[in-house]
């Protein structure tokens, strides 16, 4: 665990939002990791920042701001680093720009990073299933895998007979975390 960790020495997760809409219960994961001990921080994808999810009450939940463009030269860091990383909802764009180390945003550089430090880091996968059927994504799913990073079942978000969506897994990425 680092030094700068947050409250009580307890540890610091990542939590990277994507741009979809079950990103609206962000919420959901971020009580669910304080309640099992961790501390949160929340970095968006810029895409996601445009009305995703509710930014005042993220920051309202974890005490800081949701980041999602680089620091200048000279502030201070927001967060201290990770313990962890949690990429929920993980989009088809991200993950395939994440495997091929692009890194023009500050979620996917975090993410980059990561891999390249060690941290865990568990992926919430909400992507079509048209889109999970490309070969570039498979190739993507293989590739992070093989760096590590552990996957929960893919979301498509598909409305079932009664018209309803199924829910989304959130504490099944901190399930993955604890090895479950």
């Amino acid at each position: 665990m680092s030094e700068q960790a947050g409250n009580a020495g307890k540890p610091f997760l990542y939590v990277v939002v994507c741009a979809a809409g079950v990103a609206a219960d962000v919420g959901e994961l971020i009580t669910a990791a304080q309640e099992r001990g961790w501390e949160v921080g929340v970095i968006a994808t810029p895409v996601a920042m445009g009305g995703f999810f509710d930014t005042a009450a993220v920051e309202a939940r974890t005490g800081r701001p949701i980041r999602s463009a680089w620091r200048r030269p000279g502030d201070p860091r927001p967060f201290p680093p990770p313990d962890a990383v949690v990429v929920a909802p993980a989009t088809f764009n991200t993950v395939n720009k994440w495997a091929a180390g692009m890194a023009d945003t500050l979620a996917l550089a975090t993410l980059c990073e990561a891999c390249g430090l060690g941290v865990p880091v568990v992926v919430l996968p909400c992507v079509a299933d048209a889109l999970t059927a490309h070969p570039a994504y498979r190739e993507s799913l293989t590739r992070l895998r093989g760096m590590g990073v552990r996957f929960g079942e893919p979301y498509a978000g598909e409305a079932g007979e009664d018209g309803g969506r199924p829910a989304f897994a959130w504490e099944r990425a901190l399930d993955l975390l604890d090895g479950r």
